[in-house]
């Protein structure tokens, strides 16, 4: 099938994220773990713009580095290009332009971004027209985080963090993020927490079977008390990442004693994310961490999904 549009290119926006909550359950049989999550989007972009080609190619560039980018068919944009082509039966193929903000391997799911933004670009450069509910569901067989970067905002994920329910979420949170150019690779992590479990297994209370969002959270966001939320932030993967890179604990204990409300490691890290008690906060902690000689971006959140953009 080919339904081309008449438009030569499309641009398309979608958010990195924030796991301000994250329960890891158990080991499945099949190697994966139950969770429990909030995602929220923030103002951290990827943008795609997907250009009619006859192959399928990317080009990568960015205001991070993104020399570990692969631009072959294991980038989760490419993979997500071909999969809409397969489903729909189109017959062309397209070149799709990557420009990053968010951070590579940091554990705020920009390669989910540019999957979620190759999704929708492609779909309506190729005048495919499959729907949010298809979208959905091509997304969840990508990854766990590309659904959520569809959807923005602020969610609940449950399942493996793809089974999205709306989280009501007022106001406006601020965020200072300490960026690493040593990224960590997501199953490393996960494996080093199945490995601590073990190892503590008679000291730390048992994992639940099946995950749970807290109540706190909920009510946090849904009144858009960020000192409230501060007190509900969780990650189990922390402990499994600062295992692996201790470093990242001097920079929580540096930006938690510097005027952040708490702080925590994003997803599977490194990004070390502070939540500020407003945009004037998150500013002076920026100085304060610039000045310590760490790499700090600002951001804040909610913020929309993936969408088409001029």
């Amino acid at each position: 099938m080919s339904l081309a549009s008449s438009e030569p290119q499309v641009r398309v926006r979608a958010p990195g994220k924030i796991n301000v909550f994250l329960e890891v359950g158990c080991r499945q049989s099949d190697g994966y773990h139950q969770l429990a999550t909030a995602f929220q989007a923030v103002s951290l972009y990827e943008d795609v713009v997907a250009t009619h080609a006859d192959g399928f190619t990317l080009a990568v560039e960015g205001t991070v580095d993104v020399s570990g980018v692969p631009v072959d068919d294991r980038n989760l944009a490419l993979r997500a290009a071909r999969l809409l082509a397969a489903e729909t039966g189109y017959a062309g193929g397209v070149h799709l332009d990557v420009f990053k903000e968010v951070p590579v391997a940091g554990g705020m799911g920009g390669g989910s971004a540019d999957a979620a933004a190759a999704l929708v670009a492609c779909d309506a450069l190729w005048g495919t027209r499959v729907g949010q509910a298809e979208l959905h569901r091509l997304a969840a067989q990508l990854g766990a985080d590309v659904p959520f970067a569809l959807k923005g905002g602020t969610a609940i994920g449950t399942g493996r963090g793809d089974e999205l329910s709306p989280a009501l979420a007022r106001g406006r949170f601020d965020w200072v993020l300490v960026v690493n150019e040593e990224g960590l690779s997501t199953p490393d992590v996960y494996g080093a927490l199945d490995r601590h479990r073990e190892r503590h297994r008679l000291d730390i209370a048992p994992t639940r079977a099946v995950p749970e969002v807290d109540a706190g959270v909920l009510q946090a966001l849904r009144a858009g008390d960020a000192a409230m939320l501060a007190e509900t932030l969780r990650n189990d993967l922390q402990v499994a990442a600062l295992g692996l890179r201790p470093d990242l604990a001097e920079t929580l204990e540096l930006g938690e004693s510097s005027g952040a409300l708490a702080g925590l490691v994003s997803g599977s890290g490194p990004t070390v994310a502070f939540l500020a008690a407003s945009p004037e906060d998150a500013a002076e902690l920026r100085d304060v961490l610039d000045a310590a000689g760490r790499d700090v971006l600002l951001a804040h959140g909610p913020v929309r999904g993936a969408r088409i953009v001029g």
